[in-house]
């Protein structure tokens, strides 16, 4: 079974035009396995049982006192016991080990250069709180992502890092590029990954739409994407510092002049060009190749006890499994999405006026059988009719005798 990061990967190279067969050569799979790869819209995740060890909970401690005295195993050991770790010394000085290796080669880094076209790389930066107009703070974030061959940058402040304004800031820079790479480089953010072999639905959505491979650098290993760190420092130290704006779209105009008389016409150190004169070799994929994609505001909502949740001012149903539960509901197009963590339970069209009630069948037949536990046919009223004792009867001419 594929990880994610090797689904990604297989699709990434059937988009620069590698076929079944030389993709089955270089990936070690089975035809059918890459078939199945490329017709599914999102990585089948794996769901792996988490193996504890014994030294879990003293690791933080252990890494404190390497760094701090650099105390042997040993010595470690000692004094982890009495906090009630019941494991080995060599499991203590494995992982001392890999710790003190770790350090010695830690700011240790090879630097390549990508090829036109190739590579992107993005991060969001924090540059401090501001009092607005109402006197309340206001936290303000740099979007920044470059072009790994030319250097090429674009920078957008906001006062939110949620996924609606990642994916607006990525249109933006599409736009102001006229295009994109084949790839952009992450750093583990929550927008983009949930966990080591879960990816955002959403994000996967919005990079699948481009047909874009995102990947996300190594944990606590920053420097794969060190090419966006540098220009992180570059915009907070060149920009930013000792410079007045009067807003967000203040701080963006000029970002913009920056970038144009500044940023983008300096010799850079590395590849010794301008980024503009660099900016023609990147052979992007044409902005105008792809329609824009369409951002979902979505909203949580809790489905009430009769199966619905309230949406634009119209109710829509959800399976019974579901009613009572938190779920998001969001607009694409003409349709209704309801999601529950990362699965659709349901989609429904808009409603066609306000205050309607859009329900789905199987739905409404679903909760009719959960609600009454039975179904029609074995439902027994109150009381008994017995057709089992035997029925009186009486001759016609009883009858006559009673109407004469």
């Amino acid at each position: 079974m594929l990880n994610v990061e090797e689904w990604m990967d297989i699709r990434g190279l059937h988009r620069e035009g590698h076929s079944i067969k030389q993709l089955a050569a270089m990936t070690g799979r089975p035809r059918n396995t890459i078939r199945k790869t490329l017709r599914e819209k999102l990585p089948q995740l794996l769901i792996t049982r988490k193996r504890t060890s014994k030294l879990e909970e003293f690791k933080e401690y252990l890494r404190e006192r390497v760094l701090a005295c650099g105390l042997s195993a040993v010595r470690l050991v000692e004094e982890i016991r009495s906090m009630g770790y019941t494991g080995s010394l060599r499991t203590v000085r494995r992982y001392v080990g890999s710790l003190e290796a770790g350090h010695s080669n830690k700011r240790r880094t090879v630097r390549f250069e990508t090829p036109p076209g190739k590579q992107a790389q993005a991060d969001w930066a924090y540059c401090g709180r501001f009092s607005d107009a109402t006197g309340k703070m206001v936290p303000v974030y740099a979007f920044v992502i470059v072009l790994a061959c030319s250097r090429m940058m674009y920078v957008e402040f906001t006062t939110s890092m949620k996924l609606p304004w990642l994916i607006r800031c990525h249109m933006a820079a599409f736009r102001f590029f006229g295009g994109w790479p084949i790839e952009i480089l992450y750093d583990n953010m929550k927008q983009v990954r949930l966990g080591p072999d879960r990816w955002n639905p959403l994000f996967a959505d919005f990079v699948e739409h481009y047909g874009i491979v995102a990947k996300t650098c190594r944990i606590r290993r920053p420097r794969t994407k060190g090419k966006v760190e540098r220009m992180v420092d570059y915009v907070k130290d060149n920009f930013l510092t000792g410079r007045t704006f009067n807003g967000i779209d203040d701080l963006n105009a000029q970002v913009m002049h920056w970038l144009a008389t500044v940023a983008h016409v300096r010799i850079h150190a590395t590849t010794g060009e301008q980024p503009l004169v660099r900016w023609p070799q990147e052979a992007l994929t044409a902005y105008e190749s792809v329609t824009p994609y369409r951002i979902d505001e979505s909203f949580v909502r809790k489905a009430d006890w009769e199966g619905y949740v309230r949406f634009g001012r119209s109710r829509y149903s959800v399976p019974p499994a579901f009613a009572g539960k938190s779920v998001v509901v969001g607009q694409r197009e003409q349709k209704i999405v309801i999601r529950c963590g990362e699965m659709i339970v349901a989609e429904h069209p808009v409603a066609a006026r306000k205050g309607s009630t859009v329900a789905d069948p199987e739905h409404l037949a679903a909760m009719w059988t959960l609600t009454l536990g039975k179904t029609e046919s074995e439902i027994m009223p109150r009381w008994n009719v017995r057709f089992d004792a035997p029925v009186a009867t009486a001759p016609l001419a009883v009858f006559d005798e009673v109407l004469a």
